[in-house]
């Protein structure tokens, strides 16, 4: 059986839809459904958001690299060796997922009239492919055997267009090694789109092999063991081990010290997202008061006539908190309906896109955190019931039977 405070919390909830503090209330109810809506699509969005751009870094590269410690650090690096100790190291630690092998050259490519410059970023057979398929447009991944050196190579978008390539084109590259010239002539195998111009412009992928002879280095010579783990989340700590892992002349860095620029950027979205929020929230309470003050005064002569009856303060206060919360329950079933239908309707259909050239990616991308949210639910509950705490307050001290009669 329902409480008494139950009772009269939803008869006078239903007395003040009745009168002309309806739209009041509605007003309030879409204020909170409306600040839950934003709330939902900020955290999906920026999460989304900051996902794919991190995840597309790490597919053109890895979470933890590990090279020869040069004081002025670039494309044309200077040799390290397997060593099959500090393989061991990391293949034994849990948080490592996968390890593989890479050398880049600096070079230009030509074809008819267009001459671009490029990075030769050449990879073997522990290249993974799975993590890189996500940006793998067409065409055939190489094909990377331990007999013979494949010329195919994979190029961008980007540069296909440029250079007017194809699928099985001829690609003319040229490279220097201490002021000797080579030339290799590769095939174009795929094409693959990060839209990230910093890859995209520059980089072909191609048989470490080629890199290896063109700086005269041996097959247990690679320029960069790639390190990628299981969860982002411990990318410092599994970074502080591989850095206490390896010789005094190598360095190991972390995929956030490698390209600081576009994590920083990233990490604007977090203070974007907490202004933007910070701000609807205010306006949500402000509303949220502004009805209850106006259900109060309506009110007044109900409230006098509990109180003559001998009802304590505490119990009429809890009356206008269970009428709050019916309000809040309202507006948050109505805000959680909305938001995270908008978030589906986004991640399946691609509804909003984007010009990638300029965004990154080619739609608003979504990224649902279920106990982030549920959080979110939690707080924004709360933080509305502790608000409401002010005029609830008010209601059971200041307004007596007397004052109710007045007032009347």
């Amino acid at each position: 059986m329902s409480s008494v405070e139950h009772l009269l919390s939803q008869r006078l909830l239903k007395a003040s839809q009745g009168r002309h503090t309806r739209p009041i209330v509605r007003l309030s109810v879409a204020g909170i459904a409306i600040c839950l809506t934003v709330i939902i699509l900020s955290v999906s969005i920026s999460a989304g958001y900051r996902q794919a751009i991190e995840q597309k870094v790490i597919d053109m590269g890895s979470h933890i690299q590990i090279a020869y410690n040069d004081d002025n650090p670039g494309y044309d690096v200077r040799p390290i060796e397997k060593d099959p100790a500090l393989l061991k190291d990391l293949k034994q630690n849990p948080d490592v997922s996968h390890i593989q092998f890479s050398a880049t050259k600096c070079g230009v490519v030509k074809a008819e009239e267009q001459v671009e410059g490029i990075v030769l970023k050449g990879i073997d057979a522990t290249f993974d492919w799975e993590a890189f398929s996500r940006n793998f447009v067409k065409g055939k991944k190489l094909q990377l055997s331990a007999d013979t050196v494949t010329k195919g190579v994979l190029i961008s978008q980007t540069m296909a267009d440029k250079l007017k390539l194809a699928i099985g084109d001829k690609l003319c590259a040229y490279f220097w090694t201490d002021g000797r010239k080579y030339d290799r002539a590769f095939r174009v195998s795929g094409i693959y789109s990060t839209g990230m111009p910093e890859y995209d412009e520059r980089f072909v992928l191609g048989d470490i092999r080629h890199v290896q002879k063109i700086n005269g280095w041996t097959p247990e010579q690679v320029g960069c063991v790639e390190v990628l783990i299981k969860d982002y989340d411990k990318l410092d700590e599994v970074g502080d081990f591989v850095h206490h892992s390896i010789r005094y002349d190598l360095r190991a860095e972390t995929i956030r010290q490698v390209y600081p620029a576009i994590f920083e950027w990233t990490d604007l979205f977090d203070t974007n997202v907490t202004v933007l929020l910070t701000i609807t929230m205010l306006i949500c309470l402000v509303t949220l008061i502004s009805t209850f003050f106006i259900i109060i005064l309506e009110q007044t002569s109900s409230i006098g006539i509990l109180k003559s009856m001998g009802m304590v303060t505490a119990r009429v206060r809890k009356v206008f908190m269970l009428l709050g919360f019916r309000i809040i329950v309202a507006g948050m079933l109505l805000g959680n309906f909305i938001g995270f239908g908008l978030c589906f309707l986004q991640k399946y259909l691609h509804i909003i896109k984007l010009d990638e050239s300029s965004y990154y990616v080619p739609y608003v991308p979504i990224e649902f955190n279920a106990l982030f949210l549920l959080l979110v639910n939690v707080a924004v509950m709360v933080i509305c019931l502790l608000v409401l705490l002010i005029p609830a307050t008010f209601v059971s001290k200041r307004i007596t039977p007397v004052t109710a009669i007045k007032f009347e």
